[in-house]
């Protein structure tokens, strides 16, 4: 939501811009350092990851190469213990050729096995059955520097030593690294032989490194200078993963070296770094997802800010209430202009049991409708074409509101409220009661201008009942002077009497029914036979038509249909809709075609329609486009207020009027206008009162 109070004018703009600017920035630096912290870390992670493969590799060459030396230190110490079973036997004896050439048999690091006498000559010997003769090429005694001085340092430490490893060539351009062990044979403190055997050093690191290692590593033997005396391995070493070791033997140390085939580390060495490197690219793609709908929450917030500020803006700007409440009747949501109707603080409606707003005499009333409104839930079609109710001000004020209501439903579509839209109709009923009064007065002024009309018919039509009943006296008179003694006089004077009343009757029901027609009195709706409209304005009707020679006919049905209306304002009606009819005659109509036809029909069960049908020239279009605008005329004399009150009153009896310009067939036939309006019936008037 946008606070408004950082666009008041009177409080600068500074702050809000520098707020704003700051916001525009602030998420693209925290994404920034967000993508930042992940590179870093994920790049630790990858790095920890191929330093741990390789710490692991080196580990594997270090333990192998370890492997190694033990086990050719081991092998080094058994064959030791079968050369020392070998050393107290004679050269001489049968069995000492057979348990050298067993001894080479077993250990095939073994090449040579001598037999010497003090003076280091060799007095028997015999070759390892594995491997060609070693001095096959260079005679023994060129090739035994070495051992003499392995020989010497033995007899002087009184222990086996081992020489310095020598180079011996063999057939074929080949050679072997080997080294001689030199066992001496003490009596008496006094030499008496020397046992040497030969070992190879290929041979004795083919034996001591297992296959598992020799598929994967490159063992080998080297001097200090890395110079390679002999290796075995099934692959070379790619020189990455190296790893070094002492063998000590007594008199000599060889260095071991191991070297791992596994070569520089790539980007994907095992499972476990693909894995790394799998979350970690899912990683970045959850990232880029989340920075994605990150981004578009944004747009929809910002839209939505928008939107609320558009929709306070526009709620603002209504002059119509609204109002929401909860399925208990509480207020959630009011706008200004439905707390400028009622004259209340939306602190003071919200969350309140009974609105303030609601009249005391009215509360329970009330309760009880939103009772029944909650347990229907769906507002009946009466209410969502609005209600009429009455609300109180602050003041104490009683007021009419129409009221509109809607569902309030919540995004997985379930009924949570009502939202109401409150209309202050206070105003509008005072315009309306002041129009009543009004048309009231229009109604009344028009009567008294029809009788102002008709006041020379009416002085025609009296005169006629006066001078019969002054005739009538006069001849009275003379009967009861004259002729006192005749018997026939009691009923003569009886009869002129009866004829003296009649005509004064008759005198009485013209002033009535002018009277009646003029006398201003309260709208009372009654259920009345149409024969008696009728009787009631005929006497009128039929003084304008004898003034103009017309004739009226009346179609009556047998039985007539009874109407509920207002009698005075229909009997006005049809008053007028006559006078109308027959005024537009007298111009242009021959006197014998001078016909006012008074229909009565039964429309439908439920209307009666009555039609006024002249014999006039008709209604030009340009007329009829204005008949019922009031103040509209043709007459000098008249106001024009006739028919649009004729229409205002069948309209608020629920009816319609209209006209239509007709055309006769028949000798007697010719142009015309037909003005005819409908009633509710007394059968309408029962489905009401039910």
């Amino acid at each position: 939501m946008i606070d408004n109070n950082k666009l008041d004018p009177a409080k600068g703009f500074a702050p809000a811009a520098s707020q704003l600017r700051w916001r525009r920035w602030r998420r693209p630096l925290l994404w920034g350092a967000l993508v930042s912290l992940l590179l870093v870390a994920q790049s630790l992670l990858v790095g920890l990851t191929l330093s741990y493969e390789a710490a692991r590799a080196q580990e594997q060459v270090e333990q192998a190469v370890t492997e190694v030396a033990a086990r050719a230190k081991q092998l080094g110490g058994r064959e030791l213990q079968g050369l020392q079973s070998l050393l107290w036997e004679s050269a001489q004896a049968p069995r000492w050729h057979a348990d050298a050439a067993e001894l080479l048999r077993r250990a095939r690091s073994l090449l040579r096995i001598e037999y010497r006498d003090a003076n280091r000559s060799v007095v028997a010997a015999e070759d390892s059955p594995y491997a060609p003769p070693l001095f096959s090429q260079i005679s023994r005694e060129q090739m035994q520097l070495e051992t003499e001085l392995a020989c010497v340092a033995a007899l002087r430490q009184g222990a086996q030593l081992y020489s310095r490893s020598y180079f011996v060539p063999l057939a074929g351009g080949e050679g072997l690294e080997v080294v001689d062990l030199c066992l001496p044979r003490l009596r008496a403190g006094e030499v008496e032989s020397f046992i040497v055997a030969t070992v190879g050093l290929r041979q004795l690191l083919e034996e001591a490194v297992p296959g598992e290692l020799a598929r994967g590593h490159e063992i080998s033997f080297v001097e200090g200078d890395g110079t390679r005396l002999a290796r075995t391995g099934l692959t070379r070493g790619a020189g990455f993963y190296v790893a070094e070791r002492l063998v000590d033997l007594p008199g000599l140390t060889l260095q071991l070296r191991g070297n791992s085939a596994a070569g520089q580390p790539k980007l994907i060495p095992n499972l476990t770094t693909a894995l790394v490197l799998g979350l970690s690219l899912m990683l970045f793609a959850v990232v880029l997802l989340l920075a994605r709908d990150v981004r578009r929450r944004a747009y929809a917030e910002a839209a939505l800010a928008e939107a609320l500020a558009f929709r306070q803006a526009m709620e603002n700007s209504l002059i119509t209430g609204l109002r929401a409440r909860d399925m208990d009747g509480n207020i959630t949501y009011v706008n200004p202009a439905f707390c400028t109707i009622v004259g209340f603080t939306p602190e003071e409606l919200l969350a309140q049991p009974i609105p303030p707003y609601w009249p005391p005499e009215f509360v329970a009333e009330y309760q009880r409708r939103h009772a029944e409104r909650r347990q229907r839930r769906d507002l009946a079609p009466e209410q969502r074409q609005g209600f009429e109710t009455v609300f109180m001000r602050r003041s104490g004020e009683r007021f009419p509101v129409l009221i509109f209501e809607a569902p309030l439903k919540n995004a997985q579509g379930e009924q949570t409220g009502w939202m109401s839209a409150v209309l202050d109709v206070s105003a509008q009923r005072r315009v309306e009661e002041l129009s009543r009064q009004q048309q009231d007065r229009l109604q009344a002024t028009a009567r008294l201008a029809t009788v102002g009309e008709m006041a020379s018919l009416l002085s025609h039509e009296l005169n006629q009942p006066l001078s019969a009943i002054a005739s009538y006296a006069t001849a009275s008179l003379n009967l009861v002077t004259r002729e006192a003694n005749d018997p026939q006089t009691p009923a003569m004077v009886r009869q002129a009497l009866t004829r003296i009343a009649e005509q004064a009757e008759r005198a009485g029901r013209v002033i009535k029914s002018v009277h009646d027609f003029v006398r201003r009195r309260d709208q009372a709706r009654e259920v009345i036979g149409v024969e008696q409209l009728f009787d009631a304005v005929l006497p009128l009707v039929r003084l304008q038509a004898r003034k103009s020679g017309a004739r009226i006919d009346v179609e009556l049905p047998d039985p007539a249909p009874r109407v509920r209306c207002d009698r005075t304002m229909v009997e006005q009606v049809l008053l007028n809709l006559s006078r109308n009819g027959i005024q537009a005659m007298e111009p242009a109509t021959p006197l014998a075609e001078r016909v006012l036809t008074l229909r009565v029909t039964q429309a439908s069960p439920r209307w009666v329609s009555i039609a006024v049908i002249d014999r006039g020239p008709g209604i030009a279009p340009g007329v009829a486009k204005q008949l019922f605008t009031p103040f509209f005329t043709t007459r000098s004399e008249g106001m024009g207020l006739g028919l649009s009150l004729c229409r205002t009153v069948i309209e608020q009896h629920g009816g319609a009027m209209d006209f239509e310009s007709r055309s006769e067939a028949g000798p007697q036939g010719g142009t015309g206008t037909e003005f005819r309006f409908t009633l509710p019936s007394d059968s309408m008037a029962a489905e009401e009162n039910r």
